[in-house]
């Protein structure tokens, strides 16, 4: 069953109210979600809360179950969905990078957390968000964010001493990205051809003397078969603010694991304090995304059940049943640097740790290396000359 539905006149209240849960019970400063302790902590006073329960937080917002929706009625009507972040909120767009940041409404944003900025805009919203199902909390605390990223320039020998230290002196900021994820069942029918190697002898001439060598041949036969998959969870992030290329570098996100670490029921309370990014790739466009990965994954099972040693016009006709989704919210560290008037990004999976980055390259190093190659090269040849005559 879905959560209700709210509208921007019956949602107010219950944002106020969920709101004012996180406030510290010993001070009255702002409460916000420690990853490192998992629960809440005053960033005032220390003090520390655990989690609301839902019936107090925000009234009506179901915590008990993690729903998946039926994608077909959903695409028939949208409005079906539960709408609104159950809290109080404010938006902000980056004229740069298109990115909508997401966070407290009595937060003030000086520049774009995910390209840094300055040439931003408040954005209001035309069509309320579709409110999360899940989220993933944050895992990898700050300090170990930072000592990973340490760790990670450390290694980079290509980049530039001056790196490091113009990097890290940058803010490491963390950030909640929308995903949605995609389940489906696929029955799809295969058939192509499958070869197989054989190999004849084949006689020839080489300065006049007779020789003989194997020859590789290939014997064609016809293939099909039958493949059943059920897909659980493939990620597609509605995100424009971080690279596309290094987010798949860092998934997967542990959306199907138990235990710490797993998805848990959207609570406002997880990401108080924090950035949240509303997604650009909305459902249609991310359901349309999430068919052409399902189709490719399931081109690729089907090749891997052709016999034989190589194959050739592999075709595949799949049906997808079973289809339901979620919108989920999960974690990254993010860093975003200039250098040489040229901003890089580096990203971190706060749940798992995994990271990914962009970096310059210094062309000074670059240089030595190729010339102490030719050096190498111009001895080795040299010396051969040498011993030659």
């Amino acid at each position: 069953m879905n959560p209700p539905t709210a509208t921007h006149s019956d949602a107010t209240a219950p944002e106020k109210q969920a709101r004012s849960k996180y406030s510290c019970v010993a001070c009255g400063g702002e409460a916000v979600w420690n990853p490192a302790k998992q629960k809440l902590v005053c960033a005032f006073c220390g003090t520390e809360m655990p989690l609301p329960a839902a019936s107090e937080a925000m009234p009506g917002l179901q915590s008990t179950d993690i729903v998946e929706h039926d994608l077909v009625a959903a695409l028939r009507d949208l409005s079906g969905e539960a709408r609104g972040w159950a809290r109080a909120t404010r938006m902000i767009k980056c004229r740069q990078c298109q990115a909508i940041s997401v966070f407290d409404a009595t937060k003030q944003a000086k520049a774009c957390e995910f390209c840094g900025a300055s040439a931003i805009v408040d954005y209001d919203e035309t069509g309320d968000v579709i409110r999360p199902e899940a989220i993933l909390p944050i895992q990898v605390s700050e300090p170990q964010a930072r000592d990973r990223l340490r760790a990670w320039y450390g290694k980079l020998w290509w980049a530039p001493n001056a790196l490091k230290k113009k990097a890290m002196a940058d803010r490491v900021s963390g950030l909640y990205l929308p995903y949605w994820t995609f389940d489906a069942m696929v029955d799809a029918r295969w058939q192509a051809e499958a070869g197989y190697y054989y190999y004849e002898t084949e006689t020839y001439f080489e300065n006049g003397e007779q020789r003989s060598r194997q020859v590789q041949r290939v014997r064609w036969e016809y293939a099909s078969g039958s493949l059943n998959h059920f897909f659980d969870d493939t990620l597609v992030c509605g995100s424009r603010g971080v690279r596309e290329a290094l987010l798949r570098n860092i998934e997967p996100f542990p959306t199907t694991e138990k235990g710490t670490g797993a998805l848990k029921p959207y609570d406002p309370a997880y990401v108080s304090g924090w950035t949240v990014e509303r997604y650009q790739i909305d459902l249609i466009a991310a359901a349309k995304l999430s068919r052409e990965r399902m189709l490719g994954e399931t081109r690729g099972l089907c090749s891997q059940q052709v016999p034989g040693d190589t194959q050739r016009n592999l075709q595949v006709d799949a049906n997808f049943s079973r289809q339901t989704f979620k919108h989920i919210l999960a974690p990254v560290w993010l860093l975003t640097y200039v250098y040489a008037n040229k901003d890089y990004q580096v990203v971190m999976n706060a749940v798992t740790g995994k990271l990914d980055g962009e970096y310059p390259k210094s062309w000074v190093k670059i240089t030595l290396a190729v010339i102490a190659v030719l050096i190498v090269l111009f001895v080795v040849f040299a010396g051969g000359g040498g011993r030659h005559r």
